[in-house]
């Protein structure tokens, strides 16, 4: 459950559900005490959970969002 700062260490149940799918911003697998977030990004199908150092926190939505899609709507490279 994330907390009031919406991040949330992945435990053995949410690892065993993540998995599956991995960290969508990355690729990569989660892995049992990461630190997670719940975030919007390019992927289009609503808020998922990544990697907290995928994300970056949008004082203007007041959610986290994935880093390149942040950079992509900032016009960053």
């Amino acid at each position: 459950m994330p907390s009031a700062s919406g991040k949330f260490i992945i435990d053995r149940e949410k690892l065993n559900t993540l998995n599956a799918e991995g960290c969508p911003a990355c690729g990569k697998k989660f892995s049992l005490g990461d630190m997670a977030v719940v975030a919007c990004g390019a992927w289009g199908d609503g808020a998922k959970v990544i990697h907290e150092s995928e994300a970056v926190f949008d004082p203007k939505s007041g959610g986290f969002v994935e880093r390149r899609c942040f950079q992509a709507r900032r016009g960053w490279s």
